[in-house]
């Protein structure tokens, strides 16, 4: 599987949704990482460090997301960014689905597949 990580856009999110160690365990699991240049920026780590780590460094968020058969974010993805939208794509991201009736509207428009980390949880609760 292509696992890509865009760089985060919405305001005032710094944060990047995985680390080099998460990209080691994905490739030695035998999945293909790609991350957009400058997506650990925020979060004080290198292009260098996930391409050590076995990812491939992907210049433009078109050519992150286009890559991508799941993608994964820290926040919900913004207007700018449904136009990369695709019925074959996966997004894991906080959502907040309820309080962004247009982005549910547009996932669902695109036949994008959603999982919220929100509404993740055990079997148990």
């Amino acid at each position: 599987m292509k696992v890509a990580i865009p760089k985060e856009i919405k305001n005032n999110e710094f944060r990047v949704a995985i680390t080099p160690a998460g990209v080691h365990d994905l490739v030695a699991n035998g999945h293909d990482v790609i991350v957009e240049t400058g997506a650990g920026i925020g979060s004080s780590i290198t292009d260098d460090e996930y391409e050590s780590a076995g990812a491939r460094i992907s210049a433009t968020a078109a050519e992150t997301w286009a890559a991508a058969d799941m993608l994964l974010k820290v926040k919900e993805p913004i207007e700018q960014e449904y136009g990369y939208f695709r019925d074959d794509l996966l997004i894991f991201a906080y959502l907040h689905l309820a309080a962004e009736p247009e982005l549910t509207a547009a996932l669902v428009s695109a036949g994008v597949t959603a999982v919220a980390y929100e509404t993740v949880q055990l079997p148990s609760g």
